[in-house]
């Protein structure tokens, strides 16, 4: 807000500064100041009145009717001027206020001689000029102005005097002199009282509103939702997330709207919490893609209608609950690979031991496969601890096709042909690709023991093939079945972990090979097949994502 002093030129400061810790409008002082000459304007008019009306003389015998005419010809004029010099914006508050005044004590002098019968009518009157101009001036300009109305008063009983005219009491004009200083000066502290209060008023009610537009901006950004609902059931706001849980377009599109048009059930939830004033906690299904939400009802004020509804994303709990569980399950994970790797070196040193004896080609066979078996194993330990330690991938050039050709390969060694059949398909050229070959590894061997376990038909044997393409650009590996494919609920919840069909499973194994692929810089999803069957596609880089970072 412009300061006082914005209005008054630098010269004259001394003269109508406000202190400076007072502020005020520029639009209000202004309009103060016109109601004093609008004030001024009715004076004169009243003077004309009194001098040229066919009764004037009845109410006050003049003493110089010539001296009357001029001053009231005289003062209507310059009240409408002053009136109008008011309305000026780039008028000087204080200088009119002083200009007003001095006009007004030297009209109150003169027609107070020319009408000595109304002078305290006059006087009375010139009261509220004073008092008025005081609420504009330093308290020391309105001192002098008062004083020098005094001495008008007092100087025009000493002309009367002289001139030996219809003397009034003396007691009378100092009287009058004694009210125009303490009206100076009451007016002056009041006028200083209010603008403070206004100042305060104004700079509490700044701090409310930006309180107040903090408080909206909170309740926006929140990430959970926040409705307030008024008395019909009809959306007053809704911050962001309550307007992407609902389906809003964007921030502001559900104000007005009922609350039953985008979501009906909550709706239904909140028409019977006003019948008993009890929050039903079990979710509830809100917008067009039914995100499930746990909405709390409470009143805005007591006893009123309107009612503030919190709704929480019953899934963002879920994954909180998920986020604890994993990082419990990791630090188990990590104290059981560290048992497990304890015997599996000593089947490994024995299987070494074994080499050295002299053994048939078939025992040779076995302990070949025991050997592979735990180097597999080992990697897959190597996987899980780096997972639960968030290792960082050590990403290398493979040659892809000739790489899921030795998976396909060690993976026969240990698959009997009555569980099923794995075969390898695709490209046949050699193709380059970045990823970590232990967690080729684990990845590939999760995604075909899946597909052997459950990508099957009734009565059939498991057909699964690993197939390497090009996708978008991007060196890919298919991991493939013809079994009877997965339902798209189904599909929606695969890669959480925890989340298994089957009852002898964990739901960890989809959820650690995305993960493992992720800090390969890879991605792996579910495809749907349109003629039957389940295809997981693993997508590569083609260059090493730690130093393109």
């Amino acid at each position: 807000m412009p300061s006082i002093l914005a209005t008054i030129p630098p010269r004259k400061a001394l003269l109508f500064q406000l202190p400076a810790s007072i502020v005020y409008t520029d639009r209000v002082l202004r309009r103060e100041l016109q109601l004093l000459a609008l004030y001024r304007l009715l004076e004169a008019s009243l003077l004309c009145l009194l001098v040229f009306s066919p009764i004037g003389p009845l109410i006050a015998e003049p003493h110089d009717a010539n001296l009357a005419i001029t001053v009231a010809l005289a003062g209507l004029p310059a009240a409408f001027a002053l009136w109008l010099w008011t309305r000026r914006p780039d008028a000087h508050l204080g200088e009119l206020a002083l200009i007003g005044v001095a006009v007004d004590i030297t009209l109150a002098l003169l027609i107070t001689h020319a009408l000595p019968t109304a002078g305290p009518g006059v006087a009375l009157l010139l009261l509220t000029n004073i008092g008025g101009a005081a609420l504009f001036l330093k308290l020391r300009v309105a001192l002098l102005v008062a004083f020098a109305a005094a001495a008008a008063i007092i100087g025009e009983y000493v002309w009367s005097q002289v001139e030996g005219g219809s003397v009034r009491p003396l007691a009378e004009a100092l009287m009058f002199a004694i009210s125009f200083i303490a009206i100076a000066v009451l007016s002056n502290l009041l006028g200083e009282r209010m603008r403070e209060s206004q100042a305060l008023a104004e700079r509490h009610g700044e701090h409310a509103a930006n309180l107040a537009g903090l408080n909206e901006l909170i309740i926006r950004r929140m990430r959970t939702g926040v409705l307030i609902i008024d008395g019909h059931d009809r959306i007053k706001l809704a911050n962001e997330a309550a307007t992407l849980v609902l389906g809003g377009e964007d921030d502001g599109a559900l104000d007005g709207t009922a609350l039953a048009e985008p979501a009906p059930e909550l709706a239904a939830r909140l028409v019977s919490w006003r019948h008993d004033n009890r929050n039903d906690e079990s979710p509830v299904l809100c917008g067009p893609e039914r995100i499930e939400v746990q909405p709390r009802f409470m009143r805005l004020l007591p006893g009123s209608d309107s009612v503030l509804v919190f709704l929480d994303d019953a899934s963002l709990v879920s994954r909180r609950a998920e986020s604890l569980t994993l990082s419990a399950m990791g630090r188990f994970s990590a104290s059981l690979a560290h048992e497990i790797r304890n015997p599996l070196a000593a089947i490994n040193y024995a299987a070494q031991l074994l080499e050295e004896a002299e053994l048939a080609d078939a025992d040779r066979r076995l302990l070949q496969i025991i050997s592979q078996q735990c180097q597999r194993t080992n990697g897959i330990v190597e996987s899980v601890l780096g997972l639960a330690r968030r290792e960082r991938a050590m990403p290398e050039q493979l040659e892809l096709v000739a790489a899921v050709r030795r998976f396909v390969a060690d993976f026969h060694l240990t698959l009997a042909p009555e569980n099923g059949s794995l075969q390898q398909a695709g490209r046949d050229r050699p193709l380059d690709a970045v990823f970590d070959p232990r967690h080729l590894q684990q990845i590939l061997t999760v995604l075909v023991q899946n597909a052997i376990n459950h990508g099957r038909m009734p009565g059939d044997i498991a057909r699964v093939t690993v197939a390497v393409e090009v996708r978008e650009g991007r060196p890919a590996i298919e991991v493939t079945d013809r079994g009877p494919g997965i339902p798209e609920a189904v599909a929606s919840q695969i890669g959480r972990p925890f989340f298994t069909t089957s009852e002898y499973g964990t739901g960890l194994g989809l959820y650690i090979a995305r993960e493992l692929a992720k800090a390969n810089g890879a991605t792996l999803d579910y495809v749907s097949v349109p003629g039957g069957g389940a295809c997981f596609r693993l997508v590569l880089s083609g260059r090493n994502p730690l130093l393109s970072a």
